[in-house]
């Protein structure tokens, strides 16, 4: 199954940057074949560009919900962000939206999306590298990612 695994972020903002140290960590222990990994700090509508062509998608990102504890990785699908359908996001239009677009539009859009968001506690200060708590949750997650492949 044709699948990309793309990990968000920007790798210069401390912990906003988790989804692109996994999927570097993750480039070194697959093999190639039908498996793509890329890093992107795309977001919205430019999202459904990257996401096309594939059968399954597995995004890796960082998330603040407010009340969850910094390092828990949550296993979501795209299901779960409809509550934030329509809401305004930095980015300009929410994931769900943009799936639906570009459904609309006949896009070839993967039919299994996974997403494993982790708590994260800083996204605003510069740095390359993450929180300590978030960085030691990086290669939990490349194992996470990797089960989700096998299964």
């Amino acid at each position: 199954m044709k699948t990309l695994i793309l990990g968000m972020g920007n790798p210069i903002l401390s912990d906003d940057g988790v989804g692109v140290w996994v999927a570097r960590s993750l480039k070194h222990r697959l093999e190639a074949g039908e498996t793509t990994v890329m890093e992107s700090s795309m977001a919205g509508l430019n999202l459904i560009e990257a996401l096309e062509g594939f059968e399954r998608a597995i995004i890796i990102d960082a998330i603040q919900t407010g009340r969850g504890e910094v390092g828990r990785v949550y296993r979501l699908e795209p299901e779960a962000f409809d509550d934030m359908k329509h809401s305004k996001t930095p980015h300009g239009v929410d994931f769900t939206s943009a799936l639906g677009l570009g459904s609309r539009l006949g896009l070839s859009l993967p039919r299994q999306i996974t997403i494993f968001a982790i708590e994260v506690e800083d996204v605003n200060t510069f740095g390359e590298g993450c929180t300590p708590q978030v960085e030691r949750m990086i290669p939990v997650v490349v194992d996470m990612v990797i089960q989700e492949l096998d299964g």
